[in-house]
């Protein structure tokens, strides 16, 4: 018996429904908020390029900045006792402190460049000179190989016959290169091959043999116990009296642990702001920063042209057209949602502005989006990478966010202010006795904000704020 499976028809069925379309001019909204100003003015120069439609407006004149400028209360200047930028948490310079003396700039040149003029000049062979530059091209931007000899190998094609032998021949030669410690594998090798063959005029302690030897057992094996900060344990691992330990701990200060930073570190780091806060009659008022809103119009000549003419004999200018006319309203409108946010952000963090981040209320993008009728992603999207020139610095949009932390008089402290509180508090101890976490904790109790000893360590970590023990250290040093 034979089963007849039915045939189903095709039919036709129309069904209603809604959907959201980003229309061409949304998207371009969305992508001008995200951006920031920099890349904001690299879009602009992009457009100007490409479409003859648009152009920048003329500057405005002397006198509309001079009564922009007469808003500001002269008589109520910023107070320049109160802390700047550098006391906000984590707002540290371009460079890192322990930057090594005369380490001012970038390099014009970049260190593969460097590198690989150097291996111009030596007298290896072909085979030996690809070897190193393959290494070179393996250096990370401290100078140092970011992958194991091994694994470089297996890159390689079987054919070419390399062995690991030569790979260690070419990693020595690239170890000869300037800066010193180039081409090491890890931080330890590094400050090893610093201290092969010092300059006696910049490491003046490595004139002492016994310091020198010293120094040397101490890099290649015993420097998880100097970053612990144990000097006795360190004395009797290296068999060496206590002056002659810290000559050779002094020596190692002096050494670079990344050599090829000079060449990756730019020269500077500026954030334009966008905003500035002045101080008004009114009490604190944001505006927008002239200097970073970019003036653009249409091509007034093209414009009247155009209008002149039927929209189909020229349609591909009358679509330039439009798109100039889009991103100036786009731009206008980009600028509007910062200010607006801007102004919403002063109005919380008044008291920021006047006493400092210790007086940092507890704020979240929602506060904000509910306040201005906005989407949480359209806040964020204008707070990242938007800056705001303040009395204390110039500071990310997002800084001014944060969660916040219970108090016994029932108010609420936010993180920042928190950890403005801990950066006093070790400011401010007995460098010989500095304070423990649990002490900080209680310290903190005492001023009404109860929090956990593990939240303390976050803070102190996320500070950059070496534990009691360390700082001790340091302290006696």
């Amino acid at each position: 018996m034979q089963n007849i499976v039915p045939m189903t028809r095709p039919a036709l069925e129309l069904r209603t429904g809604q959907h959201l379309t980003l229309t061409p001019q949304l998207q371009q909204s969305i992508r001008l908020l995200q951006l920031s100003t920099l890349d904001l003015q690299a879009e602009i120069a992009e457009a100007l390029a490409e479409n003859p439609m648009l152009e920048r407006a003329d500057e405005p004149a002397e006198s509309e900045a001079a009564s922009d400028r007469e808003e500001t209360v002269a008589d109520e200047p910023w107070n320049e006792a109160e802390p700047r930028s550098d006391e906000m948490p984590g707002s540290g310079g371009v460079y890192p402190d322990d930057r090594p003396d005369g380490f001012d700039s970038a390099r014009n040149d970049t260190l593969r460049e460097h590198l690989l003029a150097q291996l111009g000049l030596t007298h290896a062979g072909p085979r030996d000179a690809a070897l190193v530059a393959l290494l070179i091209d393996e250096l990370d931007e401290n100078g140092h190989l970011a992958s194991p000899l091994e694994e470089i190998l297996g890159w390689l094609p079987a054919q070419a016959e390399v062995d690991l032998d030569e790979m260690r021949a070419a990693l020595s030669l690239l170890q000869s290169f300037d800066p010193v410690g180039v081409g090491a594998r890890d931080v330890a090798e590094c400050l090893v091959l610093q201290l092969r063959n010092p300059d006696l005029t910049r490491l003046p302690e490595a004139a002492d043999p016994a310091v020198l030897a010293c120094a040397r057992r101490l890099c290649a094996d015993h420097l998880p116990l100097l970053a612990a900060g144990n000097v006795a344990r360190l004395r009797d691992a290296l068999l060496c009296d206590e002056a002659t330990t810290r000559a050779a701990h002094a020596l190692i200060r002096r050494l670079d642990p990344r050599p090829g930073r000079a060449w990756s570190v730019p020269a500077a780091d500026y954030a334009v702001p966008d905003v500035i806060v002045r101080r008004t009659r009114q009490g604190w008022q944001a505006v927008l920063n002239g200097a970073a809103v970019p003036r653009l119009q249409v091509n007034g000549l093209y414009a009247q042209l155009l209008g002149n003419q039927r929209e189909s004999s020229h349609a591909g200018l009358h679509a330039q057209l439009q798109q100039a006319r889009w991103m100036i309203r786009n731009v206008e409108q980009r600028f509007d949602t910062i200010l607006r946010v801007s102004q919403a952000i002063v109005a919380h963090q008044s008291a920021f502005f006047s006493e400092g981040p210790s007086a940092m209320r507890p704020l979240t993008l929602k506060d904000i989006a509910g306040e201005l009728g906005l989407h949480e992603s359209t806040i964020s999207r204008a707070t990242t990478q938007k800056y705001m020139l303040t009395p204390f610095g110039t500071l990310e949009l997002k800084r001014f966010f944060g969660s916040g932390v219970a108090t016994d008089g029932g108010d609420v402290a936010s993180a920042t202010a928190v950890q403005s509180f801990i950066r006093k508090l070790v400011a401010e101890e007995d460098r010989a006795k500095p304070l423990s976490d649990n002490q900080i904790m209680q310290r903190l109790a005492d001023q009404g904000i109860v929090i956990a000893r593990r939240t303390v360590a976050k803070y102190r970590e996320a500070l950059r704020i070496a534990p009691a023990s360390l700082r001790k250290v340091h302290a006696s040093r």
